[in-house]
């Protein structure tokens, strides 16, 4: 709460209260000249939920204000995040898609067939079996045939050895020499 009750915020709403009891005592004063002490005290005591919203008011554009600026701050920061994964794409796309034909060359080099580079591609991106039946519109045991076609033909053990083959080097090694 310290945080947006700052000096700025205080003094505003000093300011308002203040004010408000001083215009209820100035009007009143203006309005009954000959008023008691106990009959003003009376009479601020009813003016109180006017000087109460009057710094409810003040704090509560304070909020507004500050809420408002850290939105801009949300909304520009979006933006900027928006602007680095654009360049990513743009800078990687070369990138993927040199990947993408020397992948392709690979699985022309074990004589894949068609069936079985696309079956080889979706394990590659981490599909399922499942899955893959699925999106090719066939069944799950014909894609585990595909695979096991797959791993004959590159001399591979399975999915886990497969990924590896491509995306072993790919990976820089980490800050402890772990490749």
């Amino acid at each position: 709460m310290d945080d947006w009750w700052n000096t700025r915020t205080r003094l505003w709403s000093a300011v308002a209260a203040v004010g408000g009891l001083g215009l209820a005592v100035g009007l009143e004063l203006i309005d009954e000249p000959d008023i008691t002490l106990v009959e003003l005290l009376l009479e601020l005591l009813k003016s109180l939920p006017i000087v109460i919203t009057c710094v409810g008011m003040v704090l509560l554009f304070q909020l507004t204000r500050r809420q408002r600026v850290e939105h801009l701050a949300l909304l520009q920061g979006l933006d900027e995040a928006r602007q680095q994964g654009e360049r990513w794409r743009a800078d990687s796309h070369l990138l993927l898609n040199g990947l993408s034909e020397a992948i392709d060359l690979q699985f022309r080099r074990w004589s894949l067939t068609e069936a079985e580079r696309q079956v080889a591609m979706l394990l590659l991106k981490g599909l399922s079996s499942k899955e893959i039946a699925v999106m090719r519109q066939s069944s799950e045991r014909t894609v585990r045939e595909q695979a096991r076609a797959v791993y004959a033909k590159a001399g591979l053990s399975g999915r886990a050895a497969l990924s590896a083959y491509f995306l072993e080097d790919l990976l820089a090694p980490s800050a402890q020499g772990v490749r």
